[in-house]
């Protein structure tokens, strides 16, 4: 599976979805149920068009939920990689000689080292779309039947399938962090999804940041150049 492809297209929606609200991506979900129009629909949607449609629903934009912030505007791996690479360099350069080299962020990898990051990203950003409690078993469900409408790789159905059912730990999150950089790219791609203004996700944040040993001055630092 293709894991760096499925984050940009996943990034690639939510700037969509930043720049055009949820309209678009909900529309792609009103799929018939049989027939024609519905074999028309299903072979009209790329992949990123239905992973548009499910990071709707992971992001629970039928409740309402705000997903206008500047970081969901990023919209490609590289930019988000660059984006925490930078925030890491500049904190680095106020902690003097003795701060760890950040190593490769992930546009400077490839193969199986940009796989195994793009998965830890992925598992990153559904781990912080659950945080405020709200894909419960319906919404599980609601998830799976969409995605077997949209046909969805059956690698990454199951993959969404097992991270959705885990119960929220930052530290199974934390652990695909194997550099600075990674922990920094982690931290960033949760933040794309989190409303700090809601306790729940904001508490899980705080979490994160110290499963990922980050400092607080590199977090805030990272939280200033996403918003930049």
């Amino acid at each position: 599976m293709d894991y760096r492809a499925i984050i940009d297209q996943l990034l690639e929606a939510g700037r969509e979805l930043a720049q055009k609200s949820q309209t678009a991506a909900e529309q792609r979900l009103d799929i018939p149920q049989q027939g024609p129009e519905r074999e028309a629909s299903v072979q009209g949607l790329g992949k990123g068009a239905a992973l548009g449609g499910i990071l709707a629903l992971l992001l629970g934009t039928s409740a309402g939920r705000k997903i206008t912030g500047p970081a969901l505007k990023l919209g490609s791996l590289a930019a988000l990689g660059g984006l925490a690479y930078q925030a890491y360099q500049n904190w680095q350069a106020q902690q003097g000689p003795g701060a760890a080299e950040p190593g490769a962020p992930i546009d400077r990898l490839s193969g199986p080292a940009a796989e195994q990051r793009s998965r830890g990203l992925l598992k990153a950003m559904i781990a912080a779309a659950k945080a405020d409690g709200h894909i419960d078993d319906n919404e599980r469900a609601r998830i799976d039947e969409h995605v077997q409408k949209l046909g969805i790789d059956s690698a990454l159905a199951a993959f969404l399938k097992e991270e959705l059912a885990k119960p929220l730990d930052p530290q199974d999150v934390a652990a695909a962090a194997d550099s600075p950089a990674a922990a920094a790219e982690i931290y960033l791609t949760s933040l794309l999804v989190i409303d700090e203004q809601n306790a729940e996700e904001a508490a899980y944040l705080r979490r994160l940041a110290e499963a990922l040993k980050l400092a607080p001055d590199l977090v805030e630092q990272i939280s200033r150049q996403a918003k930049a």
